[in-house]
């Protein structure tokens, strides 16, 4: 398995666990949770979630960083738009 395709496998991985969460704070409205604990879900979904961009930003900026036909203009680009993704204003 490449290193791309078990990045994808990880992604996929977050993905689904946090899909699995996601049913699962249904379930807790459902049984009338106390809000602690369904935000406590929340939090950890929005973690999983951010984990997850993480990966997909870093793993795309290796990529693009380790292309010798692209000027160190557009590198520096990439790595702004890059950060731009996951450091919102």
């Amino acid at each position: 398995m490449t290193e791309s395709e078990e990045t994808k496998k990880k992604i996929e991985n977050r993905l689904k666990r946090s899909e699995g969460q996601i049913r699962g704070v249904l379930k807790m409205l459902d049984e009338d949770k106390s809000c602690r604990e369904v935000v406590t879900q929340l939090s950890a979904i929005r973690s999983s979630i951010d984990r997850a961009i993480g990966v997909i930003v870093a793993e795309n900026l290796k990529e693009c960083l380790a292309m010798e036909d692209i000027s160190d203009d557009e590198k520096t680009k990439k790595i702004q738009e890059a950060i731009a993704l996951v450091v919102k204003k």
